[in-house]
């Protein structure tokens, strides 16, 4: 173990930071995303302070597979541009990179401020970013080159020690943003953490401020969640917790009248697991997210050709929650074959009429084809 100093004003050293080596945080480089460590060697070259972090450090900590390598720098957007040539910069109130690599996408942003407080969009310092951290088990920084894990807060001693611990002031987190509400339960269930007492406090006193979030927030919200190998444990921590109502209003009104379809719901998302392959396959989600209510809502005898009624009584069930179409679709076909019900290739949700063959419709901007790499 080494610590990072900091020089004060009047000369003497302060410590800001620990330094755990490999041997000490147990990430091994071969789990580690190449085309993440390619992105960062190419900032760290340029002169950029650069590292993996977040979720990705946390996952790897935990013997995880992270689904996303998010990384963070010095370097301004316009700079990560230059350097990182298949990238585009994105956002308008924060400007962020996103580098496509190998059909993957790598978001790359620079240190945040913390000058105007934790959701401000100014660039800071690592010192500055890491404050705005949500919890402790996300503010690591891991840099592949020396196979460090710089440590401000104490994540790495939290995770070894299974505590959920915030990094932002418990009176101010939730209320600068709710939608970490979810997300405290939401990591507290992937990591097999307990949520604090007074965390869960402050969720039963503060969750109506969810009431007040975006669809499309919370849609995203519930989307990873979903693809998750964790579901089945987050799905039933967020309903303890009185947090699934405002994901899926209508399954938690049912889970909490009727026992029977609780387990039902819960015992879904865990035969996930149980599937081939990866289980966050996109169609097998939502299928496992609908079928408990349709086996009983839908008269499967009586159907005939009337599969597309299916989806909309799916879509009412879901609501507000506006998942993909396709993804809603590829999921009720496969409850309609085991139902033995073919459905007809065209598409269950389009009821829209054909445009004109002539007519061309506008295409969404794609990064530049060619090299692979980054």
């Amino acid at each position: 173990m080494r610590y990072r100093y900091e020089r004060q004003l009047n000369g003497s050293l302060i410590k800001k930071a620990v330094v755990w080596t490999q041997e000490e945080h147990g990430i091994e480089a071969r789990d580690v995303d190449g085309d993440a460590v390619y992105i960062v060697q190419i900032l760290h070259d340029a002169g950029f302070e650069t590292y993996i972090v977040g979720g990705a450090v946390r996952d790897l900590m935990l013997g995880k597979k992270p689904k996303d390598f998010d990384i963070v720098t010095t370097a301004t957007p316009n700079q990560i541009r230059r350097y990182i040539r298949n990238s585009r910069v994105i956002g308008k109130r924060f400007r962020l990179v996103h580098a496509y690599s190998n059909s993957k996408i790598f978001e790359v942003a620079t240190f945040r401020s913390i000058k105007e407080g934790t959701t401000s969009n100014t660039f800071g310092t690592i010192e500055e970013d890491v404050q705005r951290r949500d919890f402790t088990m996300n503010a690591l920084f891991y840099d592949p080159a020396k196979e460090t894990v710089i440590d401000y807060v104490g994540g790495v001693n939290d995770i070894q020690r299974k505590i959920l611990r915030t990094v932002i002031p418990l009176n101010v987190i939730f209320r600068d943003d709710p939608v970490r509400m979810i997300r405290a339960v939401k990591y507290a269930a992937v990591a097999g953490f307990e949520v604090p007492l007074r965390i869960k406090w402050k969720i039963k006193k503060d969750a109506p401020l969810l009431a007040e979030i975006s669809t499309s927030r919370l849609t995203e919200e519930l989307s990873k969640i979903i693809r998750s190998e964790d579901v089945a444990a987050i799905v039933r921590e967020l309903f303890e917790n009185k947090l699934w109502q405002y994901l899926q209003p209508k399954a938690d009104e049912k889970m909490r009248a009727d026992p029977a379809f609780r387990e039902a719901y819960l015992r879904g998302f865990s035969d996930l697991k149980t599937l081939p392959g990866e289980p966050e396959k996109k169609g097998a989600c939502m299928a496992a997210l609908v079928r408990p209510y349709l086996e009983k809502a839908v008269d499967w005898k009586g159907i005939g050709d009337n599969a597309k009624d299916v989806f909309f009584t799916a879509r009412k069930f879901i609501a507000p929650a506006a998942l993909p179409r396709f993804e809603l679709e590829a999921g009720l076909r496969i409850i309609l074959a085991e139902h033995e019900i073919a459905a007809k290739k065209t598409r269950l949700h389009d009821q829209r009429p054909r445009r004109h063959a002539g007519h061309h419709q506008a295409t969404r901007a794609r990064p530049e084809d060619g090299d692979n790499r980054v």
